[in-house]
């Protein structure tokens, strides 16, 4: 059996730009690093809708790290996270 050395292999993407493997995410909730090998964890993309609930294509993306979803936390926090947004928006108009 021959050695292979990985040294020399790296993930590019179409263009043939060098890119990261793994991009870290961060809780919606807490603000903390999720992981790599947090595997409680989800993410969340909430479809938006208009008046006549047709999906517009657009959707925004939530992530929950197992910390929240363990302790029972997780629906409370969705639940918060989805009522700040639409705040945030009327506030814009």
């Amino acid at each position: 059996t021959s050695l292979v050395s990985l040294n020399h292999l790296t993930m590019q993407n179409a263009e043939g730009t060098t890119v990261d493997l793994y991009i870290p995410r961060k809780c919606s909730a807490t603000n903390r690093l999720i992981q790599a090998k947090d595997h409680g964890s989800v993410q969340i993309n909430i479809a938006h809708v208009d008046a006549n609930g047709t999906y517009t294509g657009a959707y925004t993306t939530v992530a929950l790290c197992g910390f929240i979803r363990q302790s029972g936390a997780g629906d409370a926090a969705l639940t918060r996270i989805w009522d700040e947004k639409q705040r945030n928006e009327l506030k814009g108009q």
